[in-house]
């Protein structure tokens, strides 16, 4: 079943792998993909629901969210948009900040581009301001953010805080379904927290239904999401009395948690 919908447009969850999401988006007619990292299930979801696909969007460059592109391709001739600075030999359409996606086939469904890196160098999402949904890979997920593969705290700090400067309403469809660990997680950081204990009890409950736990919203995770709370006192003042911060600098305070999070179990 589509988990958002708008009007005329809905988005829907095409299980990958143990816990990526692919996101497809359609018109009852036609379709967009979002990191096919595999093609098989992609494949089978468009001979459901009988339709034809006219793009591919990626994030970034790795595998699990491209590794099905080669395949599609050779059943459909659609463009690949994808990031500049992140190469993927696939991508015929490179963006970068500042430009927009159109798929007039959908709509003229707009896409616009965020330069996201940190996970990757060249990571990127996609922001379509007027349905309200951000795809944002493996930068943010639910309650949580991705490994710094290739950036530094400061810049992945700086990046999330981008995305949480968006509307509060806006759906995020991250690229794996993470979230019950990483919540986990978060109670670690808040353990008091009234917001955060009220969303672990709605996403297991989810889970235990096998439903996802995505999308999620900007304000939820600005309310429940550790990685986007490093600014707050509380937070500092938690990783301060654990030993893990020596001054309330909010980049040392994320850098402080990733590291946490790395090797939490």
């Amino acid at each position: 079943m589509p988990s958002s919908t708008d009007q005329t447009l809905q988005v829907s969850p095409i299980p990958a792998f143990n816990d990526n999401y692919i996101w497809m988006i359609d018109n009852r007619k036609e379709a967009v993909i979002v990191d096919p990292g595999e093609a098989g299930p992609v494949l089978a979801a468009l001979q459901k629901r009988s339709l034809k696909l006219c793009a591919i969007v990626l994030t970034h460059r790795h595998e699990d969210h491209i590794g099905g592109v080669s395949r599609l391709l050779q059943e459909y001739s659609v463009p690949v948009y994808g990031p500049r600075f992140d190469p993927i030999e696939s991508v015929t359409q490179p963006v970068q900040e500042g430009d927009i996606v159109t798929i007039f086939e959908l709509d003229n469904l707009q896409l616009s581009v965020l330069d996201v890196p940190g996970h990757t160098k060249g990571h990127i999402a996609y922001y379509a301001k007027k349905e309200k949904w951000l795809f944002c890979g493996d930068m943010l997920f639910g309650a949580g953010c991705g490994r710094m593969f290739e950036g530094t705290p400061e810049q992945m700090w700086h990046q999330l805080s981008k995305l949480a400067a968006l509307p509060d309403d806006v759906e995020v469809f991250a690229g794996h379904e993470y979230t019950l660990s990483n919540l986990k997680f978060a109670r670690e950081i808040e353990p008091d927290s009234k917001a955060l204990a009220a969303r672990i009890k709605e996403d297991v409950a989810k889970r235990n239904r096998r439903q996802p736990t995505l999308p999620s919203t900007i304000g939820l995770e600005k309310a429940t999401n550790p990685f986007l709370r490093a600014d707050r006192e509380e937070v500092m003042k938690r990783l301060e009395s654990l030993g893990k911060l020596k001054d309330h600098d909010p980049v040392n305070a994320f850098a402080a948690m990733r590291e946490w999070k790395n090797k939490y179990v």
